[in-house]
């Protein structure tokens, strides 16, 4: 069973189509790149994924999930096992890096503080910051920052990752130290979904990309073909910056 399995998703806001007809497989292990302008539907589909949207028509599986206007007691299982890194940080200003990464593992899972405790450490050197559990948001870089709560999502032992444009807040030197933590994700094999526009990133680590243009998935494929082989005129003119 794949990891993801999107079939004929719809979403308008009002008359307005969004997302026309969006099919998609993701395969476990997969690390799948989302590309295409600001307003080509790569966000909503991922908050369409996670529940986080309602879609109009379509289906989607995730995880072994099915979302077809689920209740909300079937997404807080969902959410136990998909998690979603978005480009704003959402830390809790008055918690240390230690209580925002196990706030959802005890109030969800209800995992005692001794298995907490060591939750932190292990999600925190996955994503470099084994030294910061005491620290609180404000002492931490936008990277630092983004890094904490890619390891706030990893506590919860997802068998999902999306990520919603996670760079776009950071500067090129944060930008950098976020990237190499979700790239040694990938290399560990997790499951991922990721709009970005980190055009490099994408064609170096992503083992495929989708190349969305208005509401549909306009081109697909392994990320190093798409790239250098690009079969539409869209896809040519989007990517060519990047490959100069």
């Amino acid at each position: 069973m794949p990891a993801l399995r999107i079939e004929g998703l719809w979403k308008s806001y009002g008359a307005i189509p969004v997302l026309k007809g969006i099919d998609m497989t993701v395969n476990e292990g997969d690390v799948v790149a989302v590309i295409g302008r600001s307003g080509s539907g790569k966000s909503t589909m991922l908050r369409c994924i996670n529940g986080l949207e309602a879609f109009q028509q379509g289906r989607i599986e995730v995880a072994g999930h099915a979302i077809e206007g689920a209740n909300a007691s079937k997404l807080r299982d969902l959410r136990k096992e998909v998690g979603m890194v978005f480009q704003s940080y959402n830390l809790f200003p008055h918690l240390n890096v230690a209580d925002n990464i196990t706030l959802a593992p005890r109030v969800v899972k209800k995992i005692p503080k001794a298995e907490r405790d060591s939750i932190v450490g292990k999600v925190l050197s996955r994503v470099g910051l084994a030294d910061k559990a005491g620290a609180y948001p404000d002492e931490l870089s936008g990277g630092q920052q983004q890094r904490v709560a890619i390891a706030r999502s990893l506590a919860m032992e997802p068998k999902v990752m999306l990520f919603d444009e996670v760079t776009s807040a950071l500067d090129p030197e944060l930008t950098g130290e976020v990237l190499v933590a979700i790239a040694e994700l990938a290399a560990a094999g997790m499951t991922m979904v990721l709009v970005t526009h980190e055009m490099g990133f994408a064609r170096k680590v992503a083992t495929k990309t989708v190349f969305m243009n208005q509401g549909t998935v306009w081109e697909e494929g392994p990320s190093e073909e798409l790239f250098t082989n690009p079969r539409t005129p869209e896809l040519a003119a989007f990517v060519a910056p990047s490959l100069k």
